[in-house]
């Protein structure tokens, strides 16, 4: 069974930064595309960042480029976003994902989601 669980998210003043992280289980990186989605007050969810499982390419929304990094840790089985240089749009709730294969598009697979604040 393919389990995420988030931690990392609070509240944070603009400027600063948070790493979020998500522990796994149930399934390996090799064969699964990872990555963060978010969800902010009365929009739809959107894709922060995936890394595709046959390349290792990583993706980043236009927004969040050059301020977020993502990492992984096989060997801990866990995923991390590097947030820094935040603004108060970036308040949202941040979901580890995983999808089949390269599916950074639609992921099978959603965590219970960390709560990011960020204050102007």
């Amino acid at each position: 069974e393919v389990q995420l669980v988030e931690s990392g998210g609070g509240l944070v003043q603009a400027g600063g930064s948070l790493r979020l992280s998500c522990a796994t289980s149930g399934f390996t990186f090799d064969d699964y595309a990872i990555g963060w989605w978010r969800e902010a007050p009365g929009k739809e969810r959107e894709g922060v960042s995936c890394i595709r499982s046959s390349d290792g390419s990583t993706y980043y929304e236009d927004s969040v480029k050059g301020r977020f990094t993502m990492s992984t840790n096989s060997a801990k089985n866990a995923i991390y976003l590097q947030m820094n240089s935040l603004k108060p749009e970036d308040t949202a709730v941040y979901f580890c994902v995983a999808g089949y294969g390269d599916d950074c598009i639609d992921p099978s697979f959603w965590g219970q989601g960390t709560q990011v604040a960020v204050s102007s």
